[in-house]
């Protein structure tokens, strides 16, 4: 679907789109730029006309009188395919501005087969005809949960009745729509000319109606998506709930309702509300609004006056339906701009916004500024499966060194730390282990150095001089260390390119071959490229690190292997008096979180890649 681009650096996108529950015929490319002008970024459409809601009632009624007696409940009749006069939808530039909504009359959790396998019948000519067109998402009512003195029994068939839908393509996302809590009174039944009224009264429970389910909706879903395998086009769209947080939402529905009115009459949302929309906002994907029932679109006629009324069921089936075909006009053809108000003066573009829209898109102008950790970690951190990392055994690119390097916590901290280390050692009088009597510290793993810079802003800040070394296996990163160390550092930086666990540490005393092949490579000392001295000259010796700085905390337990690379250098190279390992300890922890988005993603590999569930 395409939208209309946020200008705003940083500013949280918000697609408002514009459903009217009386709509019954399909959008004209006309009513699409009228709802852009008004700020709108999509609409719904229904898929189907009254025309064939006609059809399938009458196909119903005729049935049930045909076998009043002697009838057999799998003897179903056929829906024949869609007719021109069934749907006015067509494919065209307009389609992927709409949002397609499904017949509500339909009744997929009927406990009568026949009134179940006729909803079935019309969502999959619907659903078909969807997707052929290119309408990407549909918007399918949920499952009716009450029937005398059942309660959610016809759940499971609801499930795999949408399971069957979702077979019918692979392209059609299906968005069941919930409402906040079921209310018995608020059934599926209010729907006017639904086919649950036509529910034979011999497949309904005896019993009282059931209070008010304040989880019902929920498990509904949560039964819905799991016979469904947590498929990856099957979303929900409800009400404003925190509860829907960590679920695949879709579309967040705010009705007339859900606005109050401010003290000049214009609407607003709660405070609650509004905090509930910034924090859905923030999400890796976030929901899109969808205004229900506010209004018309400016400019636009009214639709009760455009619109006809649907049929009204006549005893067990319909009254015959009108075939005016001036009642289900053809959908003009033509290509529909999908661009900003374009009048320059912004009092013309507030008078064509109707005022919810106005107050959704002042929301969004006023939303409250991004942490630093939520800047950084939008779109990678968040409801994201990361392998572990193997940087002791592979050389890792730029970029994931980037993504460790937006931490706007951890390496404050480290410079924090090595500040305190440096100021504590010389208030305190400790001895040092570098020649010229300087704090001899030593980052491990030094990777584009972060570290490293940290490490000088913390010496330079306390005051104090140190011998600085940094040690990179990686060869790719160890050539950035050198640009880093020649035009950053100012070439204060001993680099070694090498395994932290081979290295022998730091040897200030250079031989004159050494210094021969450091006037090329200044501050490097390389293992691999360094000619042996003299026999005749005495070999340096190594002498001990103060503090030794590191950042092997690994993604997962121990995966990139700390106390294997740690362990040798703490026990042979840390000054054993007063020397400082920073962190001096962590602790890996494993929580349980509910993160249905999380499992859908695993669920999806495990086809190709059955390990999938096991791998951390």
């Amino acid at each position: 679907m395409e939208f209309k681009s946020s200008t705003a650096e940083n500013l949280p996108v918000y697609y408002v789109g514009q459903h009217e529950s009386k709509r019954q015929v399909a959008i004209s490319p006309h009513t699409v730029s009228q709802a852009f002008d008004c700020n709108y970024d999509m609409i719904t459409t229904p898929i189907t006309t009254p025309m064939f809601h006609s059809r399938v009632l009458s196909l119903l009624s005729n049935h049930f009188s045909e076998h009043k007696d002697g009838y057999l409940p799998d003897a179903t009749p056929t829906v024949t395919s869609l007719a021109a006069t069934d749907t006015a939808i067509t494919p065209g530039d307009t389609i992927q501005k709409l949002v397609g909504t499904a017949s509500p009359w339909v009744d997929l959790s009927s406990p009568d087969p026949v009134v179940y396998n006729i909803s079935c019948q019309v969502l999959e000519l619907e659903i078909s005809y969807a997707a052929f067109c290119g309408l990407g998402n549909v918007v399918l009512q949920g499952p009716n949960l009450q029937y005398g003195g059942s309660h959610g029994e016809g759940v499971v068939k609801y499930a795999y009745a949408v399971q069957e839908l979702l077979a019918l393509n692979n392209y059609t996302q299906i968005l069941i729509h919930l409402p906040m809590m079921y209310h018995p009174d608020q059934a599926g039944d209010d729907v006017e000319g639904s086919l649950s009224i036509c529910t034979r009264q011999e497949y309904i429970e005896e019993g009282g109606r059931s209070k008010h389910d304040l989880l019902g909706t929920w498990d509904a879903w949560h039964i819905i998506r799991t016979l469904c395998k947590y498929n990856s086009r099957l979303f929900v769209a409800t009400h404003a709930q925190s509860r829907w947080h960590s679920e695949p939402l879709r579309l967040l529905s705010l009705t007339a309702q859900t606005f109050v009115p401010n003290p000049d009459g214009s609407p607003a949302l709660s405070k609650y509300h509004q905090s509930l929309i910034h924090r859905y906002m923030r999400l890796r994907t976030p929901p899109w609004i969808l205004l229900c029932d506010v209004g018309p679109i400016p400019g636009l006629p009214d639709l009760e006056a455009e619109v006809p009324k649907p049929w009204k069921p006549n005893g067990i089936g319909p009254a015959k339906a009108s075939k005016d075909p001036e009642k289900f006009p053809e959908v003009l053809r033509g290509v529909a701009e999908n661009e900003q108000c374009n009048s320059e003066s912004p009092t013309t573009e507030e008078n064509l916004m109707p005022p919810h829209v106005k107050y959704i898109r002042g929301l969004q102008k006023n939303s409250p500024p991004q942490s630093i950790l939520e800047y950084f970690g939008a779109g990678y951190f968040q409801d994201y499966l990361q392998g572990p990392l193997q940087p002791l055994s592979d050389n890792l690119e730029s970029v994931t060194y980037e993504v460790f390097e937006k931490d706007p916590v951890k390496y404050d901290l480290y410079e924090s730390a090595i500040y305190r280390a440096l100021s504590d050692w010389v208030s305190a009088g400790k001895t040092t282990s570098g020649p010229a009597r300087t704090i001899v510290i030593a980052v491990v793993g030094a990777g584009r150095g972060p570290l490293v810079t940290r490490a000088l802003r913390a010496s330079e800040t306390a005051n104090v001089k140190i011998e600085l070394w940094a040690v990179e296996k990686n060869p790719n990163a160890f050539v950035l260390l050198q640009h880093h160390n020649e035009h950053s550092w100012s070439n204060q930086v001993h680099l070694v390119q090498s395994d932290m666990r081979s290295w022998e540490g730091p040897i200030s005393n250079i031989t004159a071959q050494q210094q021969q092949y450091q006037s090329n490579h200044p501050h490097i000392q390389s293992h691999h490229q360094l000619q042996k001295p003299h026999p005749q000259q005495r070999q340096p010796q190594p002498h001990k690190i103060d503090i030794l700085i590191s950042e092997l905390l690994g993604s997962f337990a121990d995966n990139e292997l700390s106390p294997e690379c740690l362990g040798p250098l703490i026990t042979n190279l840390l000054n054993p008096t007063h020397g400082i390992s920073i962190p001096s300890s962590y602790t890996s922890h494993l929580t349980p979180i509910a993160a249905p988005k999380l499992h859908a993603d695993i669920a999806s590999r495990t086809p190709s890649d059955p390990k999938a569930p096991n791998t951390p």
